[in-house]
Order: C-alpha cells, then sequence, then structure tokens
C-alpha cells in the first residue's frame, strides 16, 4: 500500500507541476509581452471623443468624420459621424475610403527602409544621385522674377541624399504649397507635360517618373541638409522604390506591405466595385456644405482619369481599419499578426529624430525616417504621446498618431478644404488625456 500511494502521489504532483508551469508562463508571458503595455484607456473618458465631434457637426465646423483608437494591438473605439455626401445626405461608414494624401509619406519611407534593411540600397547618406542621375547638376535658387517666373540659379555646394529626402531636409519644395517662389517655377514646367493636376494627385496619362526626372532639372529652393522644408521628397523615393526593385509603386506596395498586412482597401486607385465608398471632399458656401473642387486638378483623382501616377508623397486612398493596421507595425516591434515587416532595431530607429543630427537649424523641429516624432524636449507641450510617438496628417484633414511606449493609436479621418477648425488637436488631447494606469 506504501508504495502504491507513493507513485498516485508523484502523479498527482507532476500534474500539479505541469500546471503551476503553464500558470506562470502564461503569467509571466504577458508580463514580457512587448506588445502590451502596462497602462489602460478609460472608456469613460473616450466618451468625450463622441460629444466633442458631434458638437462640432452641429456647430457646422466639419460635416462628419471617421475616428478609430487602439490599444495594445486592439481596436478600442471605430465610430462614424457624419454626412459622406452633401448631395445625397449619405451618411459616413466606417468602412469608408478617405484620400489619406500625405498620410501616403509614411508608407513609401517604410518602403526605402525595408529595401535599405535587405541591402538593396546600401546607405541611407547615398545620394540619390546614384540611382537617379538627373540629380547630378543641381542648383539651388539664386534670383527670381515675379513678372515671368523666370529665374537664376548657382550650383549646390552638398548632394541630396536618401536621408535628406526621408527627412525632408534636400531643399526642394512643392508645387501647391510652401514658397511662392517655388511655386511658381515648379508650376510653370509642370504646364509643360502635365497640364491639369499637381504634383500628388492626377488623373493625367503620366508617371512619377518622368515627374520626378523633370523635377530634378529645377532649381532647390536652399542647400540640401540646411533645414526642413516640407516638400516633393517624398515623391522622388517613389520613384527610387521603383528603380531599386523593378516594381511600379503600387506593386511594390501591394506585394511588400498592404498584402502581408491585410490592408485590402488601400489603393492609388479604387476598384470599380469599391467606387462607392470613396468619400467626397467638402467645403462651406454661405455656411452649406458643398462638394469641394479645385481649378488645378480633379478631386476625383481616385476613380477617374489615366490612373498611372503613382505618387508615393499624397496619392493613396484607405480606410482607418487599414491605416490602423499599418501604423501597428512600429508599436510591434516591425511586425503585425506576426508578419515581420521590418526587424526590430531598425524599428526603434525610427522612432528617434533625425533632424539634430542633419542641420543646426535652431527652427529646426523634429523628424524621423518615416514621419514627425515626438522628442523628450517637446513633451512640455502636453498631451501629444511619449517621447518616440510617430505623427502625421493630410491634405484633405486626415490625422494620426501611434505611440509605441503606451501603445495606443489614434486615427481621425476628415474630407474637407478651405476651413479652418481644431477636432485633430482636441482628438488627440481627449485621447492622452484618457490613459490611466
Amino acid at each position: 500500500m506504501i508504495v502504491y500511494f507513493s507513485l498516485k502521489f508523484i502523479k498527482i504532483m507532476k500534474k500539479l507541476n505541469l500546471i503551476y508551469l503553464l500558470i506562470g508562463a502564461i503569467f509571466f508571458g504577458c508580463q514580457l509581452n512587448p506588445s502590451l503595455s502596462k497602462s489602460k484607456l478609460d472608456i469613460d473618458r473616450l466618451s468625450l471623443i463622441d460629444e466633442m465631434i458631434e458638437k462640432a457637426i452641429k456647430k457646422n465646423k466639419i460635416p462628419g468624420a471617421v475616428a478609430l483608437i487602439a490599444k495594445d494591438n486592439e481596436v478600442v473605439y471605430k465610430k462614424a459621424f457624419g454626412v459622406k455626401d452633401p448631395e445625397t445626405g449619405e451618411k459616413l461608414k466606417t468602412d469608408d475610403i478617405f484620400r489619406i494624401a500625405s498620410m501616403t509619406k509614411a508608407i513609401t519611407s517604410l518602403g526605402i527602409i525595408m529595401l535599405w534593411e535587405k541591402a538593396m540600397i546600401y546607405s541611407l547618406d547615398d545620394p540619390i544621385d546614384l540611382y537617379i542621375p538627373e540629380f547630378r547638376t543641381l542648383k539651388v535658387l539664386d534670383d527670381f522674377n515675379k513678372k515671368d517666373s523666370t529665374y537664376t540659379s548657382k550650383p549646390t555646394n552638398k548632394k541630396i541624399t536618401i536621408r535628406n529626402l526621408l527627412t525632408h531636409t534636400s531643399g526642394m519644395g512643392y508645387d501647391e504649397i510652401g514658397s511662392s517662389e517655388i511655386r511658381a517655377i515648379i508650376f510653370k514646367e509642370k504646364q509643360k507635360f502635365m497640364r491639369n493636376s499637381v504634383i500628388a494627385f492626377s488623373d493625367e496619362d503620366v508617371t512619377i517618373g518622368e515627374t520626378v526626372r523633370r523635377l530634378a532639372k529645377l532649381p532647390l529652393e536652399f542647400e540640401p541638409g540646411v533645414k526642413w522644408n516640407y516638400s516633393n521628397s517624398i515623391d522622388v523615393l517613389g520613384y527610387l522604390i521603383e528603380i531599386v526593385s523593378g516594381k511600379t509603386l503600387d506593386e511594390f506596395f501591394k506585394d511588400e506591405i498592404f498584402t502581408p498586412l491585410g490592408m485590402n482597401d488601400t489603393y492609388f486607385y479604387l476598384p470599380e466595385g469599391k467606387n462607392s465608398r470613396l468619400v467626397k471632399v467638402q467645403t462651406k458656401k454661405e455656411e452649406k456644405w458643398v462638394t469641394f473642387r479645385h481649378d488645378r486638378y480633379n478631386v476625383n483623382y481616385p476613380i477617374e482619369g489615366a490612373k498611372k501616377f503613382y505618387s508615393g508623397g499624397a496619392g493613396l486612398s484607405s480606410t482607418a481599419e487599414d491605416y490602423f493596421k499599418f501604423l501597428s507595425v512600429f508599436l510591434n516591434d516591425g511586425k503585425y499578426n506576426d508578419i515581420q515587416i521590418i526587424g526590430k532595431m531598425t524599428n526603434k530607429l525610427l522612432q528617434l529624430d533625425q533632424i539634430a543630427m542633419i542641420t543646426s537649424d535652431k527652427h529646426k523641429g523634429s523628424h524621423g525616417l518615416i514621419s514627425t516624432v515626438v522628442r523628450e524636449e517637446d513633451l512640455n507641450k502636453g498631451n501629444i504621446g511619449s517621447a518616440g510617438t510617430l505623427h502625421g496628417g493630410g491634405y484633405f484633414n486626415t490625422k494620426y498618431f501611434a505611440d509605441p511606449n503606451e501603445k495606443v493609436i489614434g486615427i481621425l479621418l476628415k474630407q474637407t478644404r478651405s476651413i479652418s477648425e481644431h477636432t485633430s488637436n482636441k482628438f488627440n488631447r481627449l485621447v492622452f488625456s484618457s490613459i490611466t494606469q
């Protein structure tokens, strides 16, 4: 009997030990899981976002919006408010598709980083003229004649590097925003091959490669590396992706980013079956919301025209859910749903400011290799996220942030132009003030 009970006792203890091991593994696994944070989101506080957006709609500040908030890899808030189409009165839905414009930049920048990781790009400090020879004879603006947009220029002392392009320190400009002189120079050149578009949104039969090669021959606004200046730099990088990968930017995004991440509603040009989900861009006329139109480009570019212009700087349309999947990569050591997009160490690099090492300009601000980043010295501004938070937005009033420390993502999508309102800033503040321990 003694032997019998001893064997039984041993079996029972083995089972208990196994149970303890499993409990321990689960407990410590949760503690060490880098995708989880110790903080929580107060759901009651998040209800203030409903009040804020509904009040803005009632006061005619915005026609509508879609908001998404995620915490620890789970969407905890996803709501649609207001009107999608001012002509029909159709209501917004959470899966509607928005022109995300400059939110495209982060996706293109990630593409460059992926090629760099694979050693298909030797160095981020490579001069861009190693890949695009039209940039070998760089010049900087010297004098400008307002009457006819003629100008004189002089040779630059530096070359534009890939890092300059990623951080908007290339010295380039834009044709729709920024310096009036550079806008006029680009516009004049653009009229030779792209008469009814801007270098961001185009429905014409022209490629980004042709466009970038022409831009390379125009003067820079200032020497590379002198200061930060929002520009067509990321469009140049979109073309670089095409050169290095051997694919169109559209194909590269689909193969390397969208399909792996399950971003099934993100496109340069929507398939016909999804056209009805594209939100109308709105503006106010005599205090009534109307469809926005522009004399320099077709606002319906995602669903009309030649569908050949793949702008890495502003060309994509997407949903809140898809962009959440994209941003999740940066909160999970470079992966999403166990799909590794970039390495862990590279992901940490993307959370660091690059501007300080490029320029000594005292008004330099901050920018990483993907987007604007929050630095330690920015934290005194309040409710902008932890150091390392990525954030940005788009021309049609879309906004995002991704905080890698609190594991929080916020996305607010609108489609408006020529109005002034503050719902995006309020949204950020309300989300961050809802974080509790």
